[in-house]
């Protein structure tokens, strides 16, 4: 019997290079093939330890090929250079015999600031560049025609990381590596790479030549967050974008008030379940490999203040901010005036980095204004810093502070403020409740995904954790189904084109 086997290579070179319309993504069937590979190889070089850090260092280098095409160099270029900064901040400090952090301090700064401006002149040049050309161009009567410059996908996430390892040499938090393999190893690690959770170098560079150790508790929750990230992501996410959200921030005069504000609780939904599904994703994979990252998302919306938003949302950007933007600034050091001005400003300069439009620095203001409010709130108050409003006052709290959140999202989504001028109004001026009939009638499932998407997300924090468990006490036969009926799912509401990651454009 003659069995066919005629490949077409042409199409296989083309699915396994870069394609700028296609970047692969972990909901993506080549991805998770790929990956099933890979593990395979991975696990057969347990106790081979340079040999696998090499090949994941490879694989990660290779994944973000098919993310940035040849802008895969900038990888290698931040990599180096802060390797070799970091090398040369520690030679000043142990230039006398020992160790001292203060030793050559004129010299560090001035290595500091070579790692700064390597890293954030990238951020400039691929980020701000038509921004700022945008803004000057009056200056000199231009006419103001955008450049054709690729940001390539996940470029603040990797150049961030990257600085918080030069800091924390510099600030004797930390030693720096030896081997050039293991510090390339740390700042491609391919689960991480293009969305975060940014990872601080003092907890991931201890565990990089641990033996390779994936216990049951590590598998089972690996395989719970891979499936609950796939699920918020190409489910609930992906749906609910395509079939309803986008139509909306279309062009928002072309819906009443009520379709405007359900449309900008969907984004709400939509942006969580999509940045909170990749970090989930990310951990997830993270485990099945041996490491272990930090949570990066802890029920946002059930915050009580906009302080407890940032404690929740995004951990790993705040914990960023926090430690090389407000404390640099001089943090709560100054006086209750200079604290507010902080907080505003590391509110501000995190709005910038998310993009450079208007809309993304009036985010950021609303929020750092908000913290601001919230402490001032506080102190007049006499309220502790650590205690959470519980009770009817508690359900008033979240109620306004999810508002809130939701209201400076209309600024994160749109991208004119013409477009969000036009929905504030149309939710204020022409509501039209009556037409909500309507709207479920024609967003059956849509708004039964949002329903679902809410009430999972509002779930005790006691229920996710009873998930968790089960899911590590399954035997390994029916997790495999578990993800299959996933996968199975997500097939079946799927639009025809895969949807990237949201945080792929910051």
């Amino acid at each position: 019997m003659d069995i066919d086997l005629d490949i077409d290579w042409g199409l296989v070179l083309g699915e396994l290079t870069y394609n700028p319309k296609s970047p692969m993504i972990f909901s993506s069937g080549l991805f998770l093939w790929l990956f099933a590979i890979f593990s395979l190889i991975y696990f057969c070089l347990k106790r081979t330890d340079t040999i696998r850090i090499l090949f994941v260092t490879l694989f990660s280098y290779y994944f973000y090929y098919k993310s940035s095409g040849v802008y895969v160099a900038l990888l290698f270029v931040v990599s180096l250079s802060d390797f070799l900064i970091g090398r040369a901040i520690y030679n000043r400090q142990t230039a006398g015999g020992s160790w001292d952090k203060d030793a050559n301090k004129g010299q560090q700064r001035l290595l500091l600031c070579c790692c700064l401006l390597v890293n954030l002149g990238l951020l400039a040049y691929f980020k701000y560049t038509n921004f700022f050309y945008e803004v000057f161009c009056p200056l000199w009567n231009g006419r103001f025609e955008p450049l054709d410059i690729f940001l390539p996908v996940g470029i603040s996430f990797f150049t961030f990381q990257s600085i918080s390892y030069v800091v924390s040499i510099y600030r004797g938090q930390l030693k720096p590596l030896d081997s050039l393999l293991d510090y390339a190893f740390y700042v491609s690690f391919f689960p991480q790479l293009v969305a975060g959770p940014i990872v601080d170098a003092r907890d991931f560079v201890p565990q990089i030549h641990k033996p390779l150790t994936v216990t049951d508790e590590m598998f089972g929750r690996g395989v719970f967050l891979i499936v609950a990230g796939l699920f918020k992501k190409a489910v609930i996410s992906d749906y609910i974008s395509v079939n309803f959200v986008e139509r909306i921030f279309d062009d928002p005069t072309l819906y009443s008030g009520i379709e405007n504000l359900l449309g900008l609780y969907g984004y709400a939904l939509q942006i969580y379940c999509d940045f909170s599904g990749y970090s989930d994703m990310a951990i997830g994979i993270a485990l099945l490999l041996g490491f272990k990252f930090p949570d990066n998302f802890n029920s946002p919306y059930k915050s009580t203040s906009v302080t407890d938003f940032w404690r929740r949302w995004h951990i790993s950007l705040s914990h960023w901010l926090r430690d090389h933007l407000y404390i640099s600034l001089g943090g709560n050091r100054h006086g209750k005036v200079r604290t507010y001005f902080n907080l505003f400003m590391t509110m501000l300069l995190g709005g910038f980095w998310h993009g450079a439009s208007w809309n993304f620095i009036v985010w950021g203001a609303l929020h750092g204004a908000a913290l601001g409010v919230h402490k001032a709130f506080r102190s007049i108050c006499g309220i502790d810093p650590k205690q959470q409003a519980k009770g009817i006052v508690g359900f008033f709290a979240r109620l306004l502070t999810f508002h809130f959140v939701v209201f400076c999202w209309i600024f994160f989504r749109n991208t004119s403020f013409e477009h969000s001028w036009q929905m504030i109004i149309k939710i204020g001026t022409e509501f039209n409740a009556e037409l909500l009939p309507q709207i479920w009638d024609g967003y059956t499932l849509v708004m039964c995904m949002i329903i679902v998407g809410f009430v999972l997300h509002f779930l005790p924090d006691r229920a996710t954790e009873l998930c968790q468990k089960a899911v590590t006490k399954l035997p390994l036969v029916l997790k495999a189904v578990l993800v299959t009926a996933v996968i199975y799912l997500i097939i079946q509401v799927k639009s025809s084109d895969i949807q990237p990651f949201i945080y792929f454009q910051f």
